[in-house]
């Protein structure tokens, strides 16, 4: 069963669509409705992913006439990076890709990220579909139109907003993502009901066991309800200038647990932890009760996520938070709850609160 959600821009008028469904079958009719018939047509993927789908995904396109090519670098973090953005420059040029070509999105956050930022710079812009295989990318960097790369072991430090042609979701895709990818992900989903919608927690709360199995409807429902929660949010600050904000609940110290780790932990995980000490510096600042700070746990336990990281030093720690790309200034945007569903931004964290929040999140 398809379902569709329509992404409005800052004057309500539709920019693009974001497809669910259970198979690729139904891609080609989209590519046709977007009129890309006689355009050439390239698989952007990394090297996971695109022995699993790139074939399939050309191969349909193919049958119905369509000129299809693909790309594939190697997988991780570490190729999302100004190198490989060169590399597919130097592809499409290679392949004669005009202003009228269309990029696909085959794969996680950092082919979407990755793809997203060339199709926004290639010839000044070009069209590209999100096609996010990961749940990660499903829920969180499938909307929004934010695309990046990272600068040297600064995450996403160089990028624009851009938006896709559409977002095509094979929820089916699940079946094929590693145990911890999944998990990474739902660090992500648990955000939204943490920040904005106590009903969505409690959903979440209500249905681990299923999530947890992968039932297909359960992951239907849980996708959908999170792209409409982000949805609200980027269509009312397309350009993080206020509410957008929000969804950075856990990655200031997320993403200084991942960079100091090497990237060796998946972003999703770094978020993962980055919210239990988030919430423990809420409870520091007296917004939050000692009640709620353990529910935010106790979701992510209960859901299998990671809630424990190794020690850090100090200093560095403070310093990558203080370099975050949220940071203004000297002060840092922090996002705290003030219950479950309910979130702020705050200016006035110190970095004392920010070391004592990272200490509830080291391994015992």
């Amino acid at each position: 069963m398809k379902e569709e959600l329509i992404v409005r821009g800052a004057d309500h008028a539709p920019l693009y669509s974001i497809i669910l469904d259970n198979s690729y079958d139904g891609l080609v009719s989209v590519a046709q409705s977007l009129q890309m018939n006689g355009r050439k047509l390239c698989v952007v993927s990394d090297s996971n992913v695109a022995p699993l789908y790139a074939g399939t995904v050309c191969g349909l396109l193919e049958k119905e006439g369509f000129f299809c090519v693909s790309y594939t670098f190697p997988a991780g973090e570490a190729s999302k990076n100004l190198d490989t953005v060169a590399g597919l420059y130097e592809f499409l040029i290679e392949n004669s890709f005009d202003r009228n070509d269309v990029l696909l999105a085959l794969g996680g956050g950092v082919t979407g990220d990755l793809t997203g930022f060339v199709a926004a710079t290639y010839l000044r812009g070009i069209r590209f579909i999100g096609m996010p295989t990961s749940l990660l990318s499903m829920v969180d960097s499938s909307i929004g139109g934010k695309t990046g790369v990272d600068y040297k072991a600064y995450k996403n430090m160089v990028g624009a907003f851009y938006q896709p042609s559409a977002v095509y979701i094979n929820i089916a895709a699940l079946n094929t993502l590693p145990e911890r990818e999944f998990l990474a992900g739902l660090g992500e989903v648990v955000k939204h009901g943490f920040i904005l919608d106590k009903e969505y927690y409690a959903f979440l709360k209500e249905n681990t066991t299923l999530i947890s199995a992968k039932n297909p409807e359960v992951l239907r429902s849980m996708i959908y309800r999170s792209l409409c929660i982000k949805r609200g949010v980027v269509e009312r600050d397309p350009k993080e200038k206020g509410e957008r904000a929000l969804l950075n609940f856990g990655h200031t110290i997320g993403h200084a647990v991942e960079k100091l780790n090497d990237f060796a932990l998946l972003h999703g995980e770094c978020v993962s932890v980055g919210m239990i000490a988030a919430a423990e510096i809420s409870v520091l600042r007296g917004v939050l009760t000692r009640e709620e700070a353990n529910e935010v746990k106790d979701l992510l336990l209960e859901l299998g996520m990671m809630t424990e990281v190794s020690a850090l030093d100090k200093r560095e720690l403070l310093a990558v938070c203080h370099r975050d790309k949220k940071a203004d200034g000297a002060k840092i945007k922090f996002v705290l709850l003030r219950g479950i569903g309910e979130s702020f931004l705050d200016p006035e964290v110190t970095d004392e609160e920010l070391w004592e929040g990272f200490q509830t999140i080291l391994s015992k």
